[in-house]
C-alpha cells in the first residue's frame, strides 16, 4: 500500500510563506509596460535606463541608421532652443554621412553607437557581435571619434552575454525608458502627449532622425519648450551617467 505525507500548516504560516515568496520576486523580478523582462542586480552588468530620479535632468536621443534629409530639421529645432542632445548612430551610416555626424558634433550634441550595421545582435553569434562592435569602433577611431564609449544596441535588443561583452570592450549600454515610437509616424500630437505625459526625473527619451520620421522636427516646436517648462533640463547621456545615484539595470 502506498503512503502519502501531507504537511499541514496553520492558515498564518501559509500566509506568512506566501507574502516571502512575493516579496522575494518583487525584488528580483518585474515586468515592462511592453512586457520586457528585466532584472535588479548590484553584481551584474547592466543597461542604464534611466537616471537620477530626484533630480529633474532628462536626456533627449536619436538614433540613426540610414538617410540624411529629416536629421538637418531635427539639428535647427534644437539648436533654436539651445538644447544638446544625444546621437547614436551606426558605424555603416557615419562612414557615409562624415559631413553631417561633423555637423552633429560642431553643435555640441554627443554621440554614441549602433554598432557597425543595424541589424539585431540577438540574432547573431556572440563572435559576430564582437567582431561588428570592433569594426565600428575602428570606423568611428579613423573619422576622428575615438573616445566613444557608449552604445545602444540595434533595436534596443540585447540580453546578459551583450552587456558583458560591450562591457569588456569599454562600452556603457544605453537603454530608454520614454519611447513615443515617432519612426512609425503616428501623428505629431500623439508624439508630443506621449513624451509631456510621460516623462519625469531622469528619464532617457527615444526618438529617430533617420529618413523614416515624418513628424518628429515638427514635434519637437512643442515637445522642447513644453518640457522646459515643466522644470526639466536637458542634459546629455554621460552627464546624466555621471550623476551621482543614477539607477541601472538589466533588460533582458
Amino acid at each position: 500500500m502506498d503512503h502519502f505525507y501531507v504537511v499541514r500548516f496553520n492558515k498564518w504560516k501559509r500566509w506568512l510563506i506566501v507574502l516571502i515568496f512575493a516579496l522575494f520576486t518583487a525584488t528580483f523580478l518585474w515586468f515592462e509596460s511592453e512586457g520586457e523582462l528585466s532584472v535588479f542586480s548590484m553584481d551584474e552588468p547592466v543597461a542604464m535606463t534611466k537616471g537620477n530620479a530626484d533630480e529633474s535632468n532628462i536626456a533627449l536621443t536619436f538614433n540613426i541608421s540610414w538617410g540624411e534629409e529629416k536629421v538637418h530639421a531635427i539639428l535647427k529645432q534644437l539648436e533654436q532652443k539651445e538644447v544638446q542632445a544625444t546621437f547614436f548612430v551606426s558605424g555603416e551610416w557615419a562612414e557615409r554621412h562624415p559631413k553631417i555626424l561633423e555637423k552633429i558634433t560642431k553643435a555640441e550634441h554627443e554621440l554614441g553607437m549602433l554598432g557597425y550595421r543595424y541589424e539585431s545582435y540577438l540574432d547573431q553569434e556572440i563572435d559576430q557581435v564582437r567582431k561588428d562592435l570592433l569594426h565600428a569602433k575602428e570606423v568611428f577611431k579613423k573619422n576622428g571619434y575615438k573616445d566613444i564609449e557608449m552604445l545602444r544596441p540595434p533595436s534596443g535588443k540585447f540580453n546578459k552575454e551583450i552587456i558583458e561583452l560591450a562591457e569588456q570592450l569599454g562600452f556603457t549600454v544605453i537603454h530608454w525608458n520614454v519611447n513615443p515610437s515617432d519612426w512609425k509616424n503616428p501623428g505629431t500630437k500623439k508624439i508630443e502627449n506621449t513624451v509631456m505625459k510621460q516623462t519625469s526625473n531622469g528619464d532617457i527619451i527615444l526618438m529617430h532622425a533617420s529618413d523614416s520620421v515624418k513628424q518628429t522636427a515638427d514635434s519637437l516646436k512643442t515637445i522642447l519648450p513644453g518640457l522646459m517648462n515643466k522644470g526639466f533640463t536637458f542634459v546629455t547621456i554621460s552627464e546624466l551617467v555621471n550623476q551621482a545615484h543614477s539607477k541601472s539595470k538589466i533588460v533582458e
